[in-house]
């Protein structure tokens, strides 16, 4: 018998002209997550050192300018900065306020939680510590009047959170199961719902002691780089013989900063400030 290999061709051509079999969106899509949680882990460990080390490189190499050439203007972008940046402590004030056993740095510097946080500004953000650190960035770079500080701080710092947050949702999430789903289902990432916090704050105490024994070294903080920001934008602009009384005053706003941190290590260490 006369075996036709025209058939065989035909199978083993057209085979050939099969393309491999793609990879997913789904797929790549959580390959791509899978890498950002991973620099997320490794940010966490890092974060508190970040902005500082940026801060002080863009004091060294960056010059503010004049919002189109006003003074007023400027002023007033001082104000926003400020005010943009007391709602952001607001919020980690909220969040600390009414809520206990936050875990602040995790374990080891790695993400780490006992328990599953919803009550307090946790019922209507998931991320109100993030939210209010970005608040405070954001009022740094309207007070900065730079744009430098436009494009590396504002992007790169939501970039860096962003990271961070789905770093730690994926370990809650492998803890917490569908538990946490449902959480995630109900309450946004970071855009807060107002709906409801009226009463809820009704059913809930605020300590003021725990949020002044985990708060004033960072509330203290971005007041300092504040006035660190409006005293360099003076000395940059005008020099420090044109604008010496002002330099001065701000100046001397260091030693009232330094007696309100001075009273908050005072009363922690004295055990005044145990909850």
């Amino acid at each position: 018998m006369v075996h036709d290999q025209s058939d065989d061709m035909l199978d083993d051509s057209s085979s050939a002209d099969i393309p491999p079999p793609s990879i997913s969106h789904a797929a790549l899509a959580g390959a791509r997550q899978s890498r950002v949680v991973h620099v997320g882990n490794f940010l966490f460990a890092y974060r508190d050192y970040l902005f500082p080390l940026l801060f002080l490189i863009l004091l060294l190499t960056t010059k503010p300018m004049l919002p189109f050439g006003s003074e007023r203007i400027d002023w007033w972008m001082d104000v926003l900065g400020i005010i943009t940046a007391l709602v952001g402590q607001g919020c980690r004030v909220l969040a600390i306020g009414f809520v206990d056993n936050i875990r602040r740095g995790g374990r080891q510097k790695r993400v780490a939680a006992s328990t599953l946080i919803r009550s307090g500004m946790f019922a209507y953000t998931r991320n109100p510590l993030y939210l209010g650190d970005l608040l405070i960035i954001c009022g740094f770079v309207l007070i900065a009047s730079c744009p430098w500080w436009y494009l590396l701080v504002l992007p790169g710092f939501v970039g860096v959170y962003w990271s961070i947050v789905l770093a730690e949702e994926d370990f809650l999430g492998q803890k917490f199961g569908q538990d946490y789903a449902d959480y995630c289902q109900t309450v946004n990432r970071f855009v807060p719902k107002f709906t409801g916090l009226r009463r809820a704050r009704s059913h809930c105490s605020f300590d003021w002691k725990r949020v002044v024994r985990k708060e004033c070294r960072i509330a203290c903080t971005w007041v300092t780089m504040t006035l660190f920001l409006l005293i360099w934008k003076q000395w940059e602009r005008f020099g420090y013989a044109a604008r010496k009384t002002d330099i001065q005053e701000l100046s001397m706003l260091f030693l009232l900063l330094l007696v309100c941190y001075g009273g908050g290590l005072w009363l922690n260490k004295s055990g005044r400030l145990k909850s």
